[in-house]
């Protein structure tokens, strides 16, 4: 059974031992998501280091050998946790200690995460969709990379000026960006032996772009929403304070026992709710 994310992380991914220009060099403050990524990460390679391997990359890698595999959504997370390797958790823990931190700030702990492993599973989904029409062979998924690489895809957009050092050259982080994706695409297109990773890296870096790109059209979704759930809601207690006007009249005139079950239901769940408004 072929590991797609072996070794491809010291071929390809070397630049990722980076840092932030404007960071000139240092190490960037650990943040709270990017520190328990590194402990989960770290702690489930030497798991498998002493001797899991094996079993845990059966039961949580992305392996679409059936319906009923592909159907295990859980491994579209936990496949981000494994890896091939010292160098592939190395380099990519590298990008994660650099990259993430910037990001987390930016945008917020839970935003960050929920960035960062939606990347993840984007590589995943693509990966089973190329080997369920048939372009590439089956293997087991494992590996951070197409979140690592959502992440520098997201730094390249939001932070341009940020430098990445592939090997010892320094690269302005935009034109590595656009390196690894044109070399991601020729690499599944042509179907080399990494295609799966490549695959898999391609669709965190175009998932880390939208991303970013759609930000502002979320923002007006968010809002439009919380807009119209507030319009319906004032229009729902306008209605029912009709109704209650209306039922309270009719005890007035006719006393309480002219009310029906449901006429009754109706004014204890409009006196819970002003009871419930008055301890606010």
């Amino acid at each position: 059974m072929g590991l797609y994310d072996r070794d491809y992380e010291h071929r390809k991914f070397g630049s990722l031992s980076d840092s932030a220009s404007q960071m000139g060099m240092a190490f960037p403050e650990i943040t709270p998501v990017v520190k328990w990524l590194l402990i989960i990460n770290v702690t489930v390679y030497l798991a498998q280091a002493l001797g899991m391997d094996e079993i845990l990359t059966e039961r949580f890698s992305v392996f679409p050998a059936s319906l009923a595999t592909i159907l295990q959504l859980w491994r579209l997370v936990t496949y981000q946790f494994l890896h091939g390797g010292v160098t592939h958790i190395l380099f990519n823990m590298l990008g994660l200690f650099f990259l993430g931190p910037t990001l987390e700030r930016h945008w917020g702990s839970k935003k960050f995460l929920v960035f960062y492993l939606s990347c993840g599973i984007a590589g995943g989904l693509f990966y089973i969709l190329l080997v369920v029409v048939g372009f590439l062979r089956l293997g087991s998924m494992i590996g951070a990379s197409g979140a690592i690489l959502g992440m520098l895809t997201a730094c390249a957009i939001l932070f341009p000026h940020f430098v990445v050092f592939i090997f010892v050259f320094p690269v302005p982080i935009r034109i590595a960006a656009i390196g690894f994706l044109v070399m991601y695409f020729i690499a599944v297109m042509s179907r080399g032996s990494n295609a799966g990773g490549d695959a898999a890296h391609l669709a965190g870096m175009v998932t880390g772009a939208v991303y970013v790109f759609s930000q502002s059209w979320r923002a007006e979704l968010r809002l439009k929403i919380r807009s119209l759930r507030w319009e319906k809601k004032i229009a729902t207690e306008r209605q029912m304070q009709i109704e209650v006007d209306r039922l309270l009249e009719k005890v007035h005139n006719q006393g309480i026992h002219s009310l029906t079950f449901k006429e009754r239901r109706i004014l204890r769940r409009a006196t819970k709710i002003e009871q419930k408004r008055n301890r606010l």
